[in-house]
């Protein structure tokens, strides 16, 4: 588990193929490694990899094809900077919010605007992400928890702070940047709940008529 709070920029220092995925290795500048055993969890833009070298100034991991297939791990190069956060332990402060570091699919980037001395951006989701994705409520985009300010179908829209911008990748993004999402946790448990008994059953789904005929929202007319 993770916080969604960076706590490096790292860079990718080689990629290898092997045979269908591929092993990494991240120089992880600042980040401490005093504490990373071989086979703890370090996350790489919200990605939970395993350390299975630790070269001294980074770490090296395997990535699977399914999580090149599913994230944007796979468009990285030599050089590419990454996010970085280890995993969280009992006293680990949780300044941002419960992060599993799965990917529930990929986002773009559609625009940013200065706003004030933050910058807004807005992303659209996958189509099967957008009911997890409410006002005020809490994502993780490449492993940085944020905030949802608005919602408009699929789109959603962040502001960051200097701070934020400075201390992530956030900084080198562009419209057209594709960026790994993991909604919140308690959305995704929550929606299994309100199923109930359906959800054991196959091809089970949280839709709009279920909703109405549970009276969770007006049915229509």
């Amino acid at each position: 588990m993770f916080t969604g709070i960076i706590q490096a920029v790292g860079e990718v220092a080689g990629i290898e193929p092997r045979g269908g995925d591929c092993r990494v290795r991240i120089r992880t500048g600042k980040l401490d490694l005093s504490d990373v055993q071989l086979g703890d969890s370090i996350a790489v833009n919200g990605v939970c990899l395993t350390a299975v070298e630790l070269p001294g100034d980074g770490f090296v991991a395997d990535v699977s094809g399914e999580t090149l297939s599913l994230t944007s791990l796979a468009a990285l190069g030599k050089g590419s900077a990454v996010n970085l956060e280890k995993a969280l332990t009992p006293t680990t402060r949780l300044g941002g919010h419960l992060v599993s570091g799965h990917v529930d699919g990929l986002g773009e980037v559609l625009s940013l605007k200065d706003d004030g001395r933050s910058v807004r951006y807005e992303i659209r989701a996958p189509a099967g992400l957008a009911r997890y994705i409410a006002p005020k409520g809490s994502i993780c985009v490449d492993g940085v928890s944020l905030t949802v300010n608005r919602v408009d179908g699929a789109v959603f829209s962040v502001n960051i702070v200097p701070h934020t911008q400075q201390e992530t990748t956030i900084r080198f993004y562009r419209a057209g940047t594709r960026v790994n999402l993991e909604v919140d946790l308690i959305a995704r448990y929550l929606e299994r709940l309100l199923l109930g008994e359906k959800a054991a059953e196959s091809g089970s789904g949280l839709t709009e008529a279920f909703l109405a005929e549970h009276g969770f929202v007006g049915k229509k007319s």
